[in-house]
């Protein structure tokens, strides 16, 4: 069987989420046996809705190849979730991580548990920026070409980070 290839956003605002994103970046790695294919650069987004006065995020995506199936792959990204520190309190509030599984293949799934492609991926400039860098040509079930998404997302406060940051 060959693997599949999975995208994955990151992000943190918590605890140095520089640190937080690289070291999930490392983990990435670590827990599949094929590893991180690309990664995109990191970017600082301001916080979308509430709730309000969050620092703002560090975020960027990278591509899988995995063997594992979409569900067991949440499992191993909310383990690694959990080992940075994440606790899930408030809806869309601050996290030391937070990694969504964008995409799996072509994979559609309205599962309870687990909907693909993400649902609100089309929407997101932090998901989409990222993404368009390590997958330019990439087509999103549903919604059609990546970079006809980035055109129409709507504004949002967003600026790539040199390597140095």
């Amino acid at each position: 069987m060959r693997p599949a290839r999975a995208y994955i956003g990151i992000g943190s605002n918590l605890d140095d989420p520089i640190g937080q994103v690289r070291r999930a970046l490392q983990a990435l790695s670590g827990i599949l046996a094929s590893g991180c294919v690309a990664q995109s650069p990191l970017y600082r987004t301001a916080p979308v809705g509430d709730p309000s006065g969050q620092p703002d995020y560090i975020n960027a995506v990278a591509a899988l190849d995995t063997g594992l199936t979409p569900q067991q792959l949440l499992m191993a990204l909310q383990t690694l979730e959990l080992a940075q520190g994440r606790t899930r309190n408030v809806r869309w509030g601050a996290r030391t991580l937070d990694l969504d599984l964008l995409l799996y293949d072509q994979l559609t799934s309205d599962d309870p548990r687990l909907t693909l492609p993400h649902p609100r991926l089309h929407e997101r400039a932090f998901v989409l920026y990222p993404l368009c860098d390590i997958a330019p040509h990439l087509m999103i079930p549903g919604h059609g070409p990546l970079t006809e998404l980035l055109a129409r997302c709507p504004p949002q406060a967003i600026a790539r980070l040199d390597s140095a940051d």
